[in-house]
């Protein structure tokens, strides 16, 4: 039986991984046999066995909410100690998350608002296998990756402008241009306490109420909702609807849920109020 990866050859194969990602995230050639073969050097493990190691990463990035190299998989039964490594490399170099996108630089080049992908929300029928959709859950959960989606202000801003640019696009390609200068971007204009951030409409003028939340991961990454948003949701429930933007930092692709948001989504409490007797 193999033994278990040291912190300090994790901590060298996630910078390669990373040297890697930050390649593919600019469109930069690199080459993934000889990166393995480098390795193999200085951590005097197999090529496959450093391979399979690339995949676990992937794999925790892809709990993490994060992007991940294209050509690794994501593969399992993670050890912990990896898990720790990538978060390690994460905080040290906070510009990852900060970094201008690839769907920021490729929005930039369009003269003219583009619509977003826009398909069906996750079901039970296409959901991973439990023990595979289980562990990225847990990872997560671990890191509170809902928590650090919803405090990353320049994300949530970023998702927010994309999507008031499709609507507005939408709404012109429909004939509608008298609707799409309507539109409102409410969360700017008001503040957050309307439940919704941006006020637009169908083509048959019906009021469209967007709360959006945005990722740079998989379509499942957890995000928070507030108490408002829920009751905003019930008492508008035909106006009302989710717009969740995720893989936002590639190439960002979308899907809308309309109330009863527990007919999608599982609910958790994860604050309670506490009040003095």
């Amino acid at each position: 039986m193999a033994e278990d990866w040291t912190d300090s050859e994790n901590d060298l194969i996630v910078s390669d991984y990373f040297a890697m990602l930050s390649a593919e995230d600019v469109g930069a050639p690199y080459n993934k046999a000889e990166h393995n073969r480098q390795l193999q050097r200085r951590i005097d493990r197999s090529r496959s066995s450093i391979e399979f190691k690339h995949r676990n990463i992937s794999a925790v990035l892809q709990g993490l909410g994060e992007t991940r190299i294209e050509g690794y998989k994501p593969a399992f039964n993670i050890q912990t100690s990896l898990e720790d490594a990538v978060a390690r490399w994460l905080a040290t170099h906070p510009e990852w998350t900060g970094r201008t996108s690839m769907a920021q630089r490729s929005a930039a080049g369009f003269a003219e608002p583009q619509s977003l992908w826009v398909g069906p929300p996750p079901t039970l029928s296409n959901e991973p296998p439990p023990k595979e959709l289980n562990e990225t859950l847990r990872i997560a959960q671990k890191f509170d990756v809902a928590g650090r989606d919803e405090r990353n202000r320049a994300l949530g801003r970023s998702g927010e402008e994309r999507v008031l640019a499709h609507e507005c696009a939408n709404l012109t390609r429909a004939g509608r241009r008298d609707l799409a200068e309507k539109v409102r971007w409410v969360s700017q204009e008001e503040g957050d306490g309307l439940g919704y951030d941006i006020a637009s409409f169908g083509a048959d003028g019906r009021e469209r109420l967007i709360e959006v939340k945005t990722t740079n991961g998989w379509e499942r990454t957890p995000f928070h909702i507030s108490r408002n948003e829920l009751a905003v949701a019930e008492e508008r429930r035909h106006e009302w609807l989710l717009f969740r933007l995720w893989n936002f930092s590639r190439e960002p692709k979308a899907f809308e849920l309309h109330p009863p948001l527990d007919a999608h989504v599982s609910l958790t409490a994860t604050t309670f109020q506490a009040s003095f007797q």
